[in-house]
């Protein structure tokens, strides 16, 4: 559970769902709200803090640190798990690589119109195709 946490953190701060300065819940709130023991949480919050993606202000709380910028390499990894999934469940199903693949292909325009349709990109990031 603790790396499952950890792991959803890094993913929201990385991908800019958390942003810098964005306030993190309290240890008693992580426990309430996830359901986990309160000595799971602060140890959730205490490696969090230890990695420097969170830091802990007087009188305001824990909040998401600054962070370098990530690489395209460390984005890409976080959909590592998603990613594997997705490839189990293709070849359970008996769906060819080539298929997945324009399968993927097919989504990814989709969502690139819609995109340029709507003006709007989630992380503000060039167009690649």
């Amino acid at each position: 559970m603790f790396e499952q946490i950890v792991y959803a953190a890094k993913k929201a701060m990385v991908s800019g769902q958390m942003r810098p300065g964005d306030p993190f819940p309290s240890v008693r709130a992580l426990s309430k709200e996830l359901k986990i023991n309160p000595n799971t949480a602060h140890k959730i919050v205490a490696h969090l803090v230890s990695e420097g993606l969170l830091e802990t202000r007087p009188g305001i709380g824990t909040v998401v640190a600054s962070l370098p910028d990530s690489t395209r390499k460390e984005r890409t990894q976080l959909l590592g798990h998603e990613i594997e999934e997705l490839v189990v469940e293709a070849k359970r199903l008996g769906i060819g690589r080539e298929e997945m693949l324009a399968s993927i292909a097919a989504h990814w325009q989709r969502l690139s119109a819609d995109d340029a349709e709507t003006g709007k990109r989630k992380d503000g990031g060039s167009r690649e195709r």
